[in-house]
């Protein structure tokens, strides 16, 4: 069997077009997800108990669907309400079947992370002693100012490992974004190949550009987790 390398050069150049989309998608999708994820990993471990079991039930109905039944869901679901809201509810003479399938792909990717960052953010709290944030406020601390000072700084280093997993398993699944027609990396290479079946060379060439994209994100991510854990290195007398 011979590959076609022209057709691969080809639709590498055409793939490098879909990049910016992606990355677009990971950035808006972790601009929500973070403050979301802890936001609700707070909540967790506060006292409100039907708040708990409402963020609880949240994070399992997500992390117990498949991703691509929630894309299924979601972007058949949403237009449908949305025109409903805008058209009936308001009156308003919108398209909203107009409205970039990239905001649904942000949409759906936004509540997937934030589950996923809900738990990263909860078990990284819990290597924090509760004695700290105590401490924090028996000397007249706020409790925002004790978890932006004391409690965060330390949970971010525990919660960097999982957060880079989680960007790693967010920029994969955004290769299912090509079900709302999204024209992103696996899109492109997809409609490349269909013309004369080089399905084979057009997955060769994705699988090459995800390993660069993730390569790059874990590289990020050690960089960040090298600098935050700075204050665990012991300071030269």
């Amino acid at each position: 069997m011979q590959l076609n390398t022209q057709f691969m050069w080809e639709t590498f150049l055409h793939v490098l077009q879909g990049i910016p989309v992606t990355l677009i998608i990971v950035l808006v999708t972790l601009l929500f997800s973070v403050p979301f994820g802890f936001s609700m990993a707070v909540s967790r471990s506060g006292e409100g108990k039907i708040g708990r079991k409402i963020i609880t039930a949240y994070v399992s109905l997500i992390r117990g669907t498949p991703v691509v039944l929630q894309i299924l869901f979601l972007y058949s679901l949403l237009p449908t309400v949305l025109n409903y809201l805008i058209k009936e509810m308001m009156g308003l003479p919108y398209n909203v079947f107009r409205i970039s399938p990239i905001f649904y792909a942000c949409a759906v990717f936004t509540l997937n992370t934030t589950a996923v960052l809900s738990e990263v953010f909860r078990s990284a709290l819990s290597t924090v002693n509760r004695g700290q944030m105590e401490a924090a406020l028996s000397i007249g601390m706020t409790a925002a100012q004790a978890y932006f000072r004391i409690i965060i700084p330390q949970a971010l280093v525990a919660a960097l490992p999982n957060m880079c997993n989680a960007t790693v398993g967010l920029l994969k699944s955004t290769s299912l974004a090509f079900m709302m027609t999204v024209k992103d990396v696996t899109a492109i290479a997809r409609i490349d190949a269909s013309f004369g079946y080089d399905y084979l060379e057009a997955y060769l060439v994705i699988f090459a550009v995800y390993i660069v994209l993730c390569s790059a994100v874990q590289g990020a991510f050690y960089l960040t987790e090298h600098m935050a854990a700075a204050y665990k290195k012991p300071v030269a007398s």
